[in-house]
């Protein structure tokens, strides 16, 4: 059976797969252009920490990509997960 309403992907999974991976970039050298600590990234990815808005306005400037960009990512991967839980309570 298909599910009817598929979680999207986390904003981390993007990030690695849609950025990182392709630039040959690794998350150290993220955290240190973002000037983060290297956790930050590292639970970023493995979907464990969401995108803040200053996270959001960090990536933005390394990656040249809005801040938005990464807002409408992490709304959406948490509305869907709250429509999930909704629908199964």
């Amino acid at each position: 059976m298909i599910p009817k309403k598929r979680i999207p992907a986390h904003p981390g999974e993007i990030l690695l797969e849609e950025f990182l991976n392709p630039m040959a970039m690794t998350q150290t050298q993220l955290a240190k252009d973002m000037g983060v600590p290297i956790q930050r990234i590292n639970t970023l990815i493995s979907g464990k920490r969401g995108i803040t808005p200053e996270t959001a306005i960090l990536l933005s400037n390394i990656l040249k990509t809005s801040p938005e960009f990464w807002m409408n990512l992490q709304a959406g991967h948490d509305l869907a997960i709250a429509e999930q839980k909704m629908a199964h309570a």
